[in-house]
């Protein structure tokens, strides 16, 4: 599948959802063979068959990623069923090092002579690469952890939940929208089950069990009058979580302007909410340009983190791997360097967080056996660090890797990939309903929409769902046709407010790509509500 087809099938600001072919996610499967598991006993096995193979060759380093993908879709508009598929890809990726360098082969047979034989064609990479690459390969030191597992904290496994009570729940969703005035409606539930097994010749036999879910809509109203119309996505984030996201508690939900949710997610309610906001949207005014303080909403602000801060502290991007892709980063190694350059206010603090419950990066360990952790990337406003993995860390003077390497399948090597990059709530107690009281002139946003950003991940401009006006602390109405300028530097720095630990929740993205072949990964980005002063804000409404 192309990277514009899978942004298509998760975008859901379409009108019209259609799933569109599968296969580049593996093999069709029963339901049922979901939940058929792989002994570890075997992929032990299988691993050592690989290693011991990749050695006798004359790899000084080698290690084996066993993977089992399983994805489930189930779509729906209005009244109807529109797809349901259930995949699988099994398969077994080969990564060395010989003569100072990497090689990597993979193979979908699981035969010991087709895994002795991909393991022996990884070292061939590697000796070939050799004649061409200058400096060998740095690793940093790992130690082997043994035979040890990790599991997702999952309360129930969504797998084992049947289709059929999917399929009620979405149409249940397109039944209570229509009902509030949505004149088109569609929604969605994906889920995700990463088997991944993790052997090298440092001694680590590492097994894990990974779930992700994403229950998702999109509605639009179209008033016949005037021939204009307006859409409004979920409030739903994709979370590292079961289907257990789908039972929200009155604990769960944040009331204020609008209804948003923590830990939990209560489809129903939002669906409703959201038919009532695109009806609301129709008759709302446009917005003068101008200079106004944004309070901005977790779950429109985690991808102007996800953009603006994960992207540049990346250090493949920052020494140039990324730039024929995806672009360098403003943030250089000098910067870093320097110890005082001030990339926001002494508010934010940004941290990565690999191990962080129900987000979608949590693992235990990362896709080069190394355990994961947490680091400060921002801290008081100054850039402190980057994203590092092994054959990186001795580049900014670190003994040790800091656990962020990733691979989308089995039969892609895996490289350096964003950790959940977050900003940390405000120390000092502050409501949402604080904050906007102390506002003059400002707009509160919520919900995440278009946004554009320059190849350094400096010059930006991004949009959202719901806008509303606030005019001496109250909130008076919504707008239209906002959009907000800056760069990121500026921006971060006209950061005057963080709400407190209370208000702190999730937003990410299912499908960050990068690289070249590109690859996908899933990444979480927390914050609280923010403030922001002073930031353009521009108009984008087309003239006709």
């Amino acid at each position: 599948m192309k990277r514009k087809d899978f942004l298509y099938l998760t975008g859901m600001g379409m009108g019209t959802l259609m799933l569109p072919n599968l296969s580049a996610f593996g093999n069709p499967i029963d339901p049922l063979q979901a939940l058929d598991g792989v002994d570890v006993r075997l992929k032990k096995q299988l691993a050592d068959v690989a290693l011991n193979a990749a050695k006798s060759k004359g790899a000084t380093y080698a290690d084996v990623r066993i993977g089992r993908y399983l994805n489930q879709f189930v779509a729906t508009r209005e009244k109807r069923v529109q797809g349901v598929a259930n995949t699988e890809s099994y398969g077994i990726g080969v990564r060395v090092i010989a003569n100072g360098c990497w090689g990597f082969a993979a193979t979908n047979s699981m035969s010991t002579d087709a895994i002795a034989k991909a393991a022996e064609q990884a070292v061939a990479v590697a000796k070939a690469n050799s004649k061409i690459q200058g400096e060998p390969v740095q690793l940093a030191p790992q130690k082997g952890f043994g035979e040890v597992s990790w599991k997702a904290p999952i309360e129930i496994n969504t797998f084992e939940v049947p289709i059929k009570e999917k399929v009620d729940l979405l149409l249940k969703v397109n039944d209570v929208a229509l009902q509030n005035g949505a004149t088109y409606v569609n929604s969605v539930m994906f889920a995700v089950n990463e088997q991944k097994y993790f052997a090298s010749t440092d001694g680590s036999y590492i097994d894990q069990d990974i779930h992700r879910i994403y229950p998702t809509f999109g509605v639009t109203k179209i008033d016949k009058a005037s021939g204009k119309f307006q859409t409004r996505s979920s409030l739903s984030s994709p979370m590292g979580m079961g289907y257990e996201y789908l039972n929200a508690s009155p604990e769960d939900k944040v009331q204020g302007v609008i209804t948003r949710y923590k830990n939990r997610y209560d489809m129903l309610e939002d669906v409703k909410f959201a038919a009532q906001n695109a009806t609301e949207k129709v008759t709302a005014k446009s917005v003068e340009p101008g200079k106004y303080d944004l309070v901005l909403d977790p779950s429109h602000l985690w991808l102007t983190i996800h953009e603006s801060v994960g992207h540049p502290t990346e250090l493949d991007r920052v020494l140039g791997y990324e730039a024929n892709y995806a672009g360098t980063s403003f943030l250089t190694l000098d910067k870093w360097k320097s110890k005082k350059f001030k990339f926001g206010s002494d508010k934010v603090n940004i941290v990565a967080d690999k191990t962080q419950k129900g987000s979608l990066g949590a693992v235990g360990y990362d896709d080069e056996g190394v355990k994961c952790g947490k680091w400060d990337i921002i801290k008081d406003g100054v850039l402190v660090n980057y994203q590092a993995i092994r054959d990186q860390a001795h580049i900014i003077g670190l003994d040790a890797s800091q656990g962020c390497c990733y691979s989308q399948g089995w039969d892609d090597v895996q490289f350096q990939r964003m950790p959940n990059i977050s900003l940390q709530p405000g120390k000092e107690k502050l409501s949402v309903d604080d904050m906007i009281k102390n506002v003059e002139k400002g707009i509160y946003i919520v919900g995440n929409g278009s946004f554009s950003i320059d190849q350094q991940r400096y010059n930006f401009q991004f949009g959202g769902q719901l806008f509303y006006e606030i005019k001496n602390g109250k909130i008076v109405g919504m707008l239209n046709d906002v959009a907000y300028q800056a760069n990121t530097q500026e921006f971060w720095n006209s950061c005057t407010a963080v709400c407190d630990e209370s208000d702190y929740r999730l937003g990410g993205s299912f499908n960050d790509g990068k690289g070249q072949p590109s690859q996908s990964s899933a990444v979480s980005h927390g914050s609280s509500t923010t403030r922001f002063n002073g930031v353009n804000v521009i108009n984008t409404a087309r003239k006709i």
